[in-house]
C-alpha cells in the first residue's frame, strides 16, 4: 500500500475541509461582551488577539500546504499519515487559543499554545520530508525547500517561547508573533522553483 501510486486530490480536499472547520470553531469560541457600550469590548480583547494570531497561523499553514502540494504529483500511505499528523495538531489550535484567551498572561496556557505551534511546525516539516522521500532529492520540492533554515528557526523560536512562558509570558507572545510575521509573506521558494523550471 505504501508504494502504491495515489493522486493528491483527496488529500488536498480533505485538508482544506478540516482547516475550514478549524477556523469556524475558532470563530464560534468568540463571545460578545457582557455590556452594550463600545468600551466593553476591552473585556474580549485577549480573545480577539488570540483569534487573530491563530487565524494567521492557520492561514499560513493552509497557504504553504497548498504551495507545497503544487510541487508534487503523487502521495502514498506515509504521506497520508504525515498529513493527518499535521491536521491533528492544527485541530488543537481552537482549544489552545480559547484557553490562552480566557486565562490572561498565565504561563501554562501560553506554554501549551506554544507546544501546539511547535508540534504543528514539526508535523509540517515531517510532511515535507515525506513528500521529498516520495519524489526524490532531485524533485522540485526538494530543490525549493533547500536547507529549511526558516523552518528550523521557527521551531527554535517556539521552543524558546514555551520555556519563557513560565517566566516572561509576554516574551513568549512576542516570539510567537515574530514567527507569524516571518511566515506572513507567502513562502516564494516553491513558486520561484516552479517558475524557473517552466522557462
Amino acid at each position: 500500500m505504501s508504494n502504491a501510486y495515489m493522486t493528491k486530490g483527496r488529500l488536498e480536499a480533505f485538508s482544506d475541509g478540516v482547516i475550514a472547520i478549524i477556523i469556524t470553531i475558532m470563530v464560534l469560541e468568540i463571545h460578545v461582551p457582557e455590556g452594550h457600550d463600545l468600551p466593553d469590548i476591552v473585556t474580549v480583547l485577549p480573545t480577539l488577539f488570540g483569534y487573530l494570531l491563530s487565524f494567521v497561523f492557520v492561514g499560513i499553514y493552509w497557504n504553504n500546504h497548498h504551495h507545497m502540494l503544487q510541487a508534487v504529483h503523487k502521495v502514498n500511505g506515509r504521506i497520508l499519515w504525515a498529513n493527518l499528523h499535521l491536521l491533528f495538531w492544527l485541530s488543537l489550535v481552537p482549544f489552545a487559543t480559547s484557553w490562552m484567551g480566557h486565562s490572561g498572561l498565565h504561563g501554562g496556557p501560553i506554554a501549551f499554545y506554544g507546544l501546539v505551534l511547535l508540534m504543528s511546525g514539526f508535523a509540517y516539516w515531517l510532511l515535507a520530508k515525506s513528500l521529498v522521500a516520495r519524489h526524490g532529492n532531485d524533485s522540485v520540492l526538494a530543490k525549493a525547500i533547500g536547507n529549511a533554515a526558516k523552518e528550523y528557526t521557527s521551531l527554535g523560536a517556539y521552543s524558546l517561547g514555551i520555556v519563557c512562558a513560565f517566566f516572561q509570558p509576554v516574551v513568549s507572545l512576542v516570539l510567537y508573533v515574530s514567527v507569524a510575521i516571518m511566515w506572513l509573506v507567502p513562502d516564494r521558494r516553491i513558486e520561484r522553483t516552479l517558475e524557473e523550471l517552466s522557462k
